[in-house]
Formats: C-alpha cells, structure tokens, sequence
C-alpha cells in the first residue's frame, strides 16, 4: 500500500472526537443514510479511528467507527440500545476547494484539529484513491483489514455516486463500484455473504465481490465495504420503469425478465445454503412477527390505525393455512428486492445487487431463511411504486400488468408461479406495505400515499395481492 497510509490512531483519539462532535451533531442527521430521524444525538463514542493520511501535508484522512447516542424511541415496547455505529471517511484541509464545497462538514475550533476545515472525504479523489489502494494490496491498518480474491488494476480514477442511497458508492474508472456501509453492525453482512455464496455456484446474475474491508474490533469484526465489477452503461430498474412509463411504453417484456432473473438467484441461493421447511411452530412464530409489526406501525402511525383490523385478516388467513398442516419452504433471498436494486445492461440482461436486506431490520432478521414470496413481494410493492411516480396520474393497470408478467417470469425461470400461493403472498405484501408506510413516515412523508393506498386494496380485498 501507498506510503501515505499510516497507523492506527490511539493517543489524541478522545480530542479527535470531542474537536468533531459539535460538527457532527449538525451534520450527521441531514445524510440520508442517518437511522435515527425525528431523535436528537446527545453524543458520540468512539469505537475505532484510523488515521489514513497523516496531517503533516495539505490533507489528512481519517477512517473513524463512531457511536452516535439518541434518546430511545417513543415506541411503545422499545428498549434502550446503546446507539446506532456509523462509518466516517472525514477529509481534513486548511480550506476547501470550490469544488469540494458540498462535502463540507465544518470547521473545527478546538483540539488536534483547530483551524483546519473537515469534509466527507468520499468526494475528493485523493482519499477515494487511498481506500482503492487499500483493497488492491490487501492492506491491514490497525483494525481494518482488506481482502480480495480478484486483481485490480491500480490508477483507476474514481468519481462518486451522489444519488441519494443508504449507504455510499465510489465508481472506479468504470471497472469496480464501491459500496461502503454507513451504519455498520458487528456481524456476517449478507451483501458481502450471499453474493460470495452465489459466486461459488457461478450464478451470472449477481457481480461476484473483488474485494471487501472490514474492521475488527475487540472480537467483533464489521464488513465495512464491498468492491464489485461495475456494470458499464447498465440502467437500474426503477430508472428505466419511470422512463418507460412516462413514453407510455409497454413494460411488460422487462418485468418477465426480470421475472425470470429473480427466480434463477433464488434457485442458485437454494443450492448454495441450506433450506428449511416451516411447519406449523416456525409458521406461527413468522405470522406472530408480522402481527407485532403492524401493531407497532399502527401506533407509530395514525393513518394506518383504521385499516389495521383488514391488514389483520392477511396474517389470520396464512396462520388458518399453517393450522390445516400447510408447509413452506423457507431460504436465504435477497431480503429488499425492489426495481431499484436491479441493473440492467446495454445487452438487455438483467442483474440482482445490493443484498444488504431492510435496514431498519436486525441482522439476525435479515440473515434468516425465508419464504422467496418475500422477495417477490418486494418487487410487486415497486410496481406499485413506479405507476405512482412517473409524474402522472397513478398508472394502476400497468403497475397490475407489470406484477403479472414478473409472476410469469418467475415460473419460467424455475420457481413457482407466487399467484398460485395467493394466501402467503398477501401476507407478504402486507407486511411490506406496513414497513413502507412506517420508512415514508419517518423519512419522506410525502410519499406516504403510496403505501397507504396499497394498505387499503389489501385491507378491503383478499385476493388483491393475487
């Protein structure tokens, strides 16, 4: 690895974070990757800081692990933890460049760091260089530790991805993208774990991690980035779904595609880790999650509180099926699948990424075996979503038209038609829709409509999700 990178920080780390924390504390909840929304941050604790860059030049670079402390949430039954860990490149100048003024984060008045300007340093190229050279060489500093299991050419420039995403992406030279975590778990994280998993079964459909880093901390250990083959000229799907239907373009052939995509990642999944069958105990346990779900969301949300007796009766259905000796299959699947985790290229193929899984959900939730109608689900729920946002009136029959060409899709890339099982498909989509309503809620309250109008079709018809 380059010279410049240096050493583990210890001695000062305190002052570091003290100099920070009046900084942080302002722009810390404006990222959009920021978990704790509508809560306060009473402090920060530090868990590990690297110093990448030494600031004896013109610029510094810290890879800092930081514990941001809130209150706990109003939610009824929600118990204290001890804060959300986020990753932080900080960039440290005596000024910025123009060019680097979106970055800013501040400018520090005390401690090790005074007089000096602080930026997310993901924006600069220098440091987007340094985390590339990190990877390429398999680099171990301090805590942090690289691996890669693919060669990387080195001087490849990088740019970053500015669309607003829950975590960040660096584009290198068009050959690799980046994905750096932002709130980091200890733990095995399933976007590096099932696409390693796939790769041994030479599925195409997902890019194969090149290289990852992690950070251990005393003996815990945080997958803090991923490094992929970037799909050169590929358009994600929601992307193409809203241009599509603002042409009044069929979509229709992309969604069996797709369909067909989905379905062929399940089938390598199945082969590569181990499934199980829910009985009527696991079943039960899985319709008991639900139903605390929507209890919680309804208390968190007025607006659903009216349509929650309806929403009910799609779990009630699915425990009646699991009373009458009803089984499923449950595997490892993707865990968010929406129209926005889907690439596809220039050739027309389409490909599945980002299997980090729901966020807001707990990693040992996300990592679990599950039905694949989950997954499906997901996709179903974004059709609803582009026919809502395409800058016209809502566009229902080609979101239903869409949803029946996915399903096809799916039976003819090897899984099972999802509307031949239409009481746990509701079910899932149920459940989807009430995560929805509570994301809008909390983050973008102006598209609330759109779950709230799935909540009432769900609600009000039974064999709507078919």
């Amino acid at each position: 690895m380059s010279q410049a990178v240096t050493r583990s920080v210890t001695a000062g780390s305190a002052g570091l974070l003290a100099s920070l924390d009046p900084l942080l504390r302002e722009w810390l909840p404006r990222q959009r990757w920021f978990a704790g929304k509508g809560r306060p941050v009473t402090g920060f604790s530090l868990v590990t800081a690297v110093e990448l860059l030494p600031l004896d030049g013109r610029l510094g670079l810290y890879h800092l692990l930081v514990r941001a402390h809130q209150p706990p949430s109003p939610a009824p039954g929600a118990v204290p933890h001890p804060g959300d860990c986020y990753q932080l490149l900080i960039g440290v100048r005596e000024a910025l460049p123009p060019r680097l003024a979106p970055a800013l984060i501040g400018h520090v008045h005390d401690g090790p760091l005074a007089g000096r300007t602080v930026y997310e340093a993901l924006y600069d190229p220098r440091p987007a260089e340094v985390i590339l050279e990190a990877l390429r060489t398999g680099a171990r500093i301090g805590g942090l530790r690289c691996e890669r299991r693919a060669e990387i050419r080195a001087g490849l420039v990088p740019r970053v991805v500015t669309a607003e995403q829950s975590n960040s992406s660096v584009v290198y030279g068009d050959a690799f993208i980046l994905k750096l975590f932002r709130r980091v778990l200890p733990g095995v994280n399933p976007d590096l774990e099932l696409p390693l998993a796939l790769a041994r079964e030479d599925c195409p459909r997902v890019p194969a991690p090149t290289a990852w880093m992690t950070a251990d901390v005393g003996e815990d250990a945080y997958v803090l980035g991923v490094l992929q083959p970037f799909v050169r000229g590929a358009t994600d799907g929601w992307e193409l779904a809203l241009r599509e239907l603002a042409k009044g373009e069929d979509f229709t052939a992309e969604a069996r595609a797709l369909g067909r995509a989905t379905a062929e990642v399940h089938g390598a999944l199945a082969r590569a880790l181990p499934t199980v069958s829910l009985a009527r105990l696991q079943l039960t346990a899985l319709v008991d999650a639900m139903a605390e779900r929507l209890e919680e969301a309804a208390q968190a949300v007025p607006a659903l509180r009216p349509h929650a007796p309806g929403l009910h009766t799609a779990y009630e259905a699915l425990a009646d099926l699991a009373a009458e000796g009803h089984t499923w299959t449950a595997q490892r699947i993707h865990g968010d699948l929406h129209l926005g985790q889907c690439l596809r290229s220039p050739a027309g193929r389409w490909s599945l990424i980002d299997f980090e899984g729901e966020p807001a959900r707990p990693l040992a939730e996300r990592r679990m075996a599950q039905p694949v109608v989950r997954d499906v689900a997901g996709m179903l729920r974004s059709f609803d979503y582009a026919a809502h946002s395409a800058g016209g009136p809502p566009a229902p029959r080609w979101a239903a038209a869409c949803r029946a060409a996915y399903c096809t899709g799916y039976a003819e890339g090897g899984g099972r038609d999802p509307r031949t099982d239409p009481v746990l498909l509701r079910a899932c989509e149920t459940d989807k829709a009430v995560y929805e309503v509570v994301y809008e809620a909390r983050h973008r309250p102006d598209w609330l409509p759109v779950p709230l109008a799935a909540v009432r079709r769900l609600a009000a018809d039974p064999g709507s999700a078919a």
